[in-house]
């Protein structure tokens, strides 16, 4: 047991090492880091939400390249940094701009608000515009953006499952 403890402490420190390494600009960002203060599930902020997401898209990355299947590291650490990048508590109800159904929209909120500060890639684009797949109807087109549209997943369900602490 103490075995598979360190293993996975050891294989975590190494993705979040290449996580600060390839998101350098995104994690330095003044915008990034206020997503501190925004709740995604549970009791878990946007910013650790868009970090274990990128370590969990390093992850799958990781496992594919295994079978042959590879991937951008930096598209995919920089659009799952960005995923989720609308930049409110989408809690609150009453903000000015609160819509109802967020999970529908805010991949365009995100889109529009990273574009305005980094230059994205292709590739970046379609992580950040299609990671709400099935609710964005048209599909992902590139391989970065399936892995961290399941990633996504992964991390919501298990922040959700793990509730609220306090």
């Amino acid at each position: 047991m103490r075995r598979l403890k360190e293993h996975f402490w050891k294989k975590n420190r190494g993705l979040q090492r290449s996580v600060n390494n390839l998101g350098r600009e995104v994690l330095l960002s003044p915008n990034f880091n206020r997503s501190r203060y925004f709740t995604q599930h549970g009791d878990v902020s946007v910013r650790r939400h868009s970090l274990d997401v990128a370590r969990t898209s390093l992850d799958i990355s990781q496992k594919l390249e295994k079978l042959g299947i590879h991937s951008s590291k930096k598209d995919l650490v920089r659009g799952a940094l960005l995923h989720d990048y609308f930049l409110y508590d989408w809690h609150d109800k009453n903000r000015p701009d609160f819509k109802p159904w967020h999970g529908f929209y805010h991949p365009g909120v995100a889109l529009k608000n990273a574009s305005k500060e980094y230059h994205l890639s292709s590739r970046e684009k379609d992580i950040i515009k299609k990671h709400m797949w099935p609710l964005t109807v048209i599909p992902p087109m590139c391989r970065e953006a399936w892995i961290v549209s399941t990633a996504d997943k992964v991390c919501s369900l298990r922040e959700t499952l793990r509730g609220k602490h306090h």
